[in-house]
């Protein structure tokens, strides 16, 4: 399919919660989706940030209606305290974006592995609190879109190791993290469908987006090569941020997005192009896995869900 922003519905009416929201993938969402008419509300780190970003997006949506919230991923009372501030209000879509990639080892505030907590944790329990906002079993219909990345087929959920306190690799942390995001999107799908729940979750990867995502491990590293030679891979293999949104648009607003499904770009070896349908890796679809992962970062982050076990109906 040629979906393109083009197709976006209008959202007029509709409020979004957007993770890492000033910049990249993030940004181009947040633009589109106010550019359409959406409430977005801008979950950053940095409300500095947050507020650069808003007036970036302005510049170009001038009667967009933003707004500004902090919310550190590695810290879970920060989060805690985002979804406090929102209190009861009813959000229509969450999207799970933020994240950082193949980072030096490093903990959050909560002595979670970096990219572990940041990239799955923070957004198990963000998703946990806000699950009654997100009105599951009202008419109108939810959407929770976790962002994960092609890498993630490389992942393994090593429960022995998931802190990769004995033996570090940037990337194959970065990979199990991505997984856990593609078996946390299937397994919420899967609790939502035997709750009986009004809410779809689905998976999405951007493909090869350039992006200051890849920028981040070459700074902390200090490595000036590193930062050139990723510059480089940007310039010439690279799409656009505004491309590697799509997936995540299609899947935020698109009436036929369906739940417990994994969108990507169809183009050259899923790196560019268009959103599609696509297949994740062999071991995100392992329900056993899911489960555990499932069990462990309720008691890592102390979230619980108001939602069953999934029953045999359900499964893949």
């Amino acid at each position: 399919m040629d979906w393109t922003t083009d197709d976006i519905p209008d959202q007029e009416g509709r409020q979004v919660v957007v993770t890492g929201a000033n910049s990249g993938i993030g940004l181009e969402a947040t633009r589109e989706l106010a550019r359409n008419g959406a409430t977005v509300i801008m979950a950053c780190r940095s409300t500095e940030r947050g507020q650069d970003a808003a007036q970036d997006v302005r510049a170009d949506v001038p009667d967009a209606d933003l707004r500004v919230e902090a919310c550190d991923l590695g810290d879970l009372e920060s989060i805690h305290a985002f979804a406090d501030r929102l209190g009861d209000a009813a959000l229509d879509v969450l999207i799970n974006n933020a994240g950082v990639m193949a980072i030096p080892r490093s903990e959050t505030a909560d002595g979670f592995e970096t990219q572990f907590g940041v990239n799955h944790l923070s957004h198990f329990a963000l998703t946990g609190l806000l699950l009654e906002n997100l009105h599951p079993h009202d008419a109108s219909e939810s959407r929770i879109v976790t962002v994960s990345s092609g890498i993630h087929e490389r992942g393994e959920i090593d429960f022995d190791e998931l802190q990769h306190e004995e033996s570090y690799d940037p990337w194959d942390a970065y990979a199990q993290s991505k997984l856990a995001n593609v078996l946390f999107a299937y397994e919420l799908e899967r609790r939502l469908l035997t709750a009986d729940a009004n809410a779809k979750s689905i998976a999405v990867h951007p493909g090869y987006a350039n992006t200051q995502l890849q920028f981040r491990g070459p700074e902390q590293r200090g490595s000036r090569l590193r930062k050139a030679a990723m510059w480089a891979m940007n310039t010439v293999l690279a799409q656009p941020a505004a491309m590697g949104a799509l997936p995540t648009l299609y899947a935020a607003t698109a009436p036929e997005a369906e739940g417990g499904a994994y969108y990507g770009p169809g183009g050259f070896m899923n790196m560019r192009g268009t959103p599609e349908r696509q297949a994740s890796s062999e071991r995100s679809y392992d329900e056993e896995t899911a489960r555990r992962l499932w069990a462990v970062s309720s008691e890592l982050t102390g979230i619980t869900y108001d939602l069953p076990e999934p029953n045999a109906e359900v499964s893949a």
